[in-house]
């Protein structure tokens, strides 16, 4: 059963049963994309489970964007931008920051664990960073397991 994500269909019951937790990141042009461009350059291991949005800005991701994705089948989401004070947008991140914390809330009225958004800041030379922030957010989700949306 497809929930409009590709995958190879090995979707266990977490704890490491076969479980690969898929992720969708919302990554800023200037800052985290560039991060996580060095890392795949300097060949530093990221996780696989992460699929990379690229968009101009934090601050332009409308929380609707969140919630489908978590309902086309990701298991979670993670939205990275740049640090306060360097948006290049001037406030954009301090924009995502409280849709952040709006989406986690409204996460957990549905009854989901907030954890499956995550929110990092992460600049364009902060390749080791994006690795392990990718690679935490892996470890998590596998420990939480696959996200069960009842339709």
């Amino acid at each position: 059963m497809s929930r409009g994500m590709e995958g190879d269909g090995s979707r266990g019951n977490g704890g490491g049963n076969g479980f690969e937790p898929r992720i969708v990141g919302f990554l800023c042009n200037w800052c985290a994309y560039s991060g996580a461009d060095l890392a795949g350059v300097s060949r530093i291991p990221s996780s696989p489970c992460l699929r990379i949005v690229r968009i101009m800005c934090t601050g332009r991701v409308d929380p609707g964007f969140v919630f489908q994705a978590l309902a086309s089948g990701a298991d979670g989401v993670l939205l990275a931008g740049c640090h306060p004070g360097d948006c290049h947008y001037s406030e954009g991140n301090y924009k995502c920051l409280r849709r952040a914390r709006l989406i986690r809330q409204a996460l957990k009225g549905f009854g989901i664990d907030e954890r499956r958004v995550r929110l990092e800041w992460i600049s364009a030379s902060e390749a080791e960073k994006f690795a392990r922030v990718s690679r935490e957010m892996e470890e998590e989700l596998r420990a939480l397991g696959p996200l069960r949306l009842k339709t």
